[in-house]
């Protein structure tokens, strides 16, 4: 009984907690103590007596709004959540318990005026200000104070900034400013430019970065100096480099590598017995593995420096980059020690390699939910075995199994299974016949032989059985650019198909041409993929990402392929597919602020089938609608074209296209926290490349292919813990291409008052990660 209440009392004040952060009622003050005044945050004028406004000025005064300290509240739609938290749980009687946790964990106590210091703050941003190139600048703080609530005021007077009038480097012809003075050109610090610290700071260490690469293992930019007279006049600065007295010898002179040694098996247990063990000698390497783990020609791959030549940063971290990413050791460090403790310039360099356990076992569970209404799950078991044969080589043995169902609609209770198992054996390196191919950047190219088999099957309907081998490369151009290339690829396709008559036509019914799709065959032939990215640079306003690929099937064995009876190319008695597909995948995220980014895609695919096929296979078709999609319309249902499925009693969606064309946009802003909402409208359609009979409006012509584009448009939530994103989508349609010529726009239809309205046009997609 007693337990029974005091659950209805914790009901009541969560309640009344959630009433008082909805409207606002909880006063943000009423707990203050007499003389506290509650902080609320501070103003920046810049200029209050001038007209003319600064460079930047919305953003420069925005960084000095952000180095204020102490920081207000924080507010959430103008409630201070946090704060109210904190009033509410009240004084704990108790270290432990929900008013406990509510004050200590979710609420923070009030930011009092008191705590804002004032000459503090003005050093500051007046430090920011001079760094920036404000020489003269002055501020002034000062407090404001209505009723219980205080904000501080500070009063930003910038003067002129100052620009760079002349840059002068240091004019000895020898050792380390010889080396300075030959990309001088180089400097970030131009005649004309605003007087900026972080410019001068960034010059120092590009002057750093280009004595590394000749050797200057030991200098650092402290040893430089950056002298700058600002009394030349007219709010003008004269800059003089020069390297300090006091940089020590060591920093002044480069360095060339004397030995190389490798560690392979270290460990800190057995540090001494592995040092003092006798190595293997190859090339300019000295290899400390007596158990012979890995061939000595591995290193040759991995380490970039040779003896008796010029250390330089490049060779280090390319080095460091490929020990790293092969994937078979644990632990890399790469120790530089001078030889004769400075008295010489030379250094010995030791490569320490902790390996990875040889062998892995993964397990993986995921949730799928669709909005074609199947839901459903899948586990996968994954088996790595790493240096298989002594070069780096790593094998994965994987199988998965997964299921999905139809929890609505007209095939509700309609089941999917799928069994997969896959092996991947990837070499660290080009395996070319004929050609010894070595790349040196930074990045290892691999070699990738696969084999795998996949089952489907589509619950009492029909089944797909698929085996496929490919072999090929994946290599990286650079940071930004990477390669993938299967010249043999080889897919053989079967199927079984249910018995039951009614079923079957009913299938067939719905999904026109279909029938052909399921017959057994091979697409055999090379695939090539290029991608472009430079999502990693956070500091650009803009990023881009770009993905082409291009896919050829039966072109060199429909050479020597003999006929069938039907006049068909074929393979063992089954026909090959003959196609060529074409597919790009471009997309802007452009940052408006540091809240709100606009996100579009432009995706673009093309496949022409010739000789045994008017229409490329049905696994290599595209597809539109979906949550990854055109999101207003359930997955795969949309087109071919201005073609409206049948509605059946049984059915699986697959609508499918030669042709597809896609426009994405969405604007993506932070509610709070890790919270995230979306705005979004996409647009797009697939077609046939040739019109099929029995699905009328199927093929493709420019004439009519602008009036068939579906559109659709919503708003979304995502939950984003940098580590994952789920993702709801509500989207409804606005334009359906499969309506009569005239009326396919039904923006003027919507009515979300309607419960039959909603029932038939709002699509709720559930996805992992962003759409794109």
């Amino acid at each position: 009984m007693k337990r029974g209440v005091k659950m209805r009392q914790q009901i009541k004040s969560s309640l009344f907690i959630l009433a008082c952060l909805i409207f606002g009622a909880c006063s943000s003050t009423k707990n203050l103590k007499p003389g506290e005044i509650l902080y609320t945050g501070a103003d920046i004028n810049i200029n209050p007596d001038s007209t003319a406004k600064i460079e930047n000025q919305k953003e420069v005064k925005d960084i000095l709004l952000s180095k204020t300290r102490p920081n207000a509240n924080k507010s959430i739609l103008g409630v201070k959540f946090k704060l109210a938290m904190y009033n509410l749980a009240g004084e704990p009687k108790k270290p432990k318990g929900i008013r406990h946790w509510l004050r200590t964990k979710v609420g923070e106590p009030p930011v009092l005026l008191s705590e804002v210091k004032i000459p503090y703050n003005n050093a500051v941003l007046k430090s920011y200000l001079l760094s920036q190139g404000y020489l003269q600048s002055e501020v002034n703080g000062d407090t404001v104070v209505k009723g219980k609530k205080g904000k501080a005021l500070y009063t930003v007077v910038t003067g002129e900034r100052y620009k760079i009038n002349s840059v002068e480097f240091p004019k000895d012809s020898t050792g380390v400013v010889a080396a300075i003075n030959q990309n001088k050109d180089k400097t970030l610090l131009k005649v004309g430019d605003n007087y900026d610290l972080e410019t001068y700071k960034n010059e120092r260490i590009r002057i750093d970065n280009d004595l590394k690469e000749r050797g200057y293992f030991y200098f650092s930019p402290d040893y430089l100096i950056l002298q700058v007279d600002s009394t030349v006049g007219k709010n003008l600065v004269d800059i003089r480099i020069k390297v300090k007295d006091i940089a020590p010898d060591a920093g002044l002179k480069p360095y060339t590598i004397e030995k190389i040694n490798i560690y392979p098996n270290y460990s800190l247990r057995r540090d001494s017995a592995i040092r003092h063990s006798i190595p293997e000698v190859y090339k300019d390497f000295n290899i400390y593995d007596s158990r012979h783990t890995y061939k000595s020609g591995l290193f040759d791959r991995l380490v970039f420096f040779k003896k008796d030549e010029t250390y330089n940063r490049r060779d280090h971290n390319q080095s460091l980059n490929r020990m790293v990413n092969i994937g078979v050791f644990q632990n890399v460090k790469a120790e530089f020690l001078p030889v004769d403790s400075f008295r010489n310039n030379k250094l010995n360099l030791n490569i320490f390699l902790t390996p990875l356990k040889k062998n892995s076992l993964s397990f993986s569970l995921t949730g799928t939910s669709k909005s074609n209404n199947f839901v459903g799950s899948e586990a996968k078991l994954t088996q790595t075995t790493r240096n298989l044969f002594r070069g780096g080589e790593q094998l994965d043995i994987s199988v998965s199994g997964g299921f999905e169902t139809q929890v609505s609609g007209q095939a509700k209770g309609l089941n999917s299974y799928s069994f997969t198992t896959e092996a991947k054996l990837t070499f660290p390196r080009f395996i070319l016949p004929f050609f010894d191919f070595n790349s040196t950047n930074a990045f290892i190219p691999k070699t990738i032989a696969s084999l795998s088999y996949q089952s489907l099957n589509r619950g009492s309907l029909y089944s797909l059985n698929s085996v496929k081998g490919e072999f090929g490369y994946i290599w990286k151009e650079n940071l930004y650019k990477e390669h993938t290339f299967n010249p043999i690829s080889i897919n053989y396709v079967t199927s079984n198909v249910t018995n039951d008559t009614a079923k079957r036509d009913s299938l067939y019914l719905a999904n026109p041409g279909l029938k052909n799709n399921l017959e057994s065959q091979f697409i055999i032939g090379s695939n090539y993929n290029f991608t472009f990215t430079n999502q990693m640079e956070d500091f650009r306003r803009n990023n881009i990402y770009f993905n082409g690929s291009l896919e050829t099937g039966g072109n060199v064995w429909g050479m020597f392929a003999g006929k069938n009876k039907e006049g068909k190319k074929t393979v063992l008695g089954i026909p090959i597919n003959q196609f060529i597909r074409v597919e790009t995948d471009f997309r802007d995220y452009y940052k408006i602020t540091k809240r709100l980014i606009w996100a579009s895609r432009l995706n673009l695919g093309y496949g022409y089938g010739y000789g045994n096929n008017t229409s490329i296979p049905f696994v290599r078709q595209f597809f539109a609608g979906g949550s990854n999609d055109i999101r207003a319309f359930a997955a795969r249902s949309l087109g071919p074209g201005s073609y409206k499925q049948k509605d059946q009693t049984i059915s699986f969606t697959d609508q499918s296209g030669d042709i597809k064309a896609m426009v994405n946009t969405e604007l993506r802003f932070k509610l709070f926290s890790i919270l995230y909402g979306a705005l979004f409208a996409d647009a797009g359609n697939v077609w046939l490349r040739k019109e099929d009979p029995e699905r009328p409006g199927s093929g493709f012509n420019f004439k009519d292919a602008l009036d068939e584009i579906a559109v659709g448009t919503g708003a979304g939530l995502r939950v984003d813990a940098s580590i994952f994103v789920i993702r709801l989508d509500v989207a409804f349609p606005i334009r359906k291409p499969y309506l009569e010529p005239g009326n396919r726009w039904v923006i003027d239809q919507v009515d979300f008052g309607s419960s039959a309205w909603r029932k038939e046009n709002l699509i709720y997609n559930i996805g992992i990660g962003y759409p794109f």
